[in-house]
């Protein structure tokens, strides 16, 4: 039988990737904004739709270290 690409847990990796991608790029938009942003760009990260983003994106490492560990 062949075995799977990276495992049988490829897509809990994945997920894990993604959700803690969410969280520290999110995070860091937030918590660290721009020192001199560009014509257009704004002045910070708006704040309700990037706290929905790393709660999804905590909500999804949660969920794949779970599996992970399970």
């Amino acid at each position: 039988m062949a075995e799977t690409f990276l495992g049988e847990d490829l897509l809990a990796w994945l997920v894990l990737a993604i959700g803690a991608a969410l969280v520290a790029g999110n995070g860091l938009a937030l918590f660290r904004p721009p020192r001199s942003p560009e014509a257009g760009a704004l002045d910070r990260a708006p704040l309700g739709r990037t706290i929905v983003q790393i709660v999804v994106g905590v909500l999804a490492s949660v969920w794949a270290l779970a599996t992970l560990f399970s």
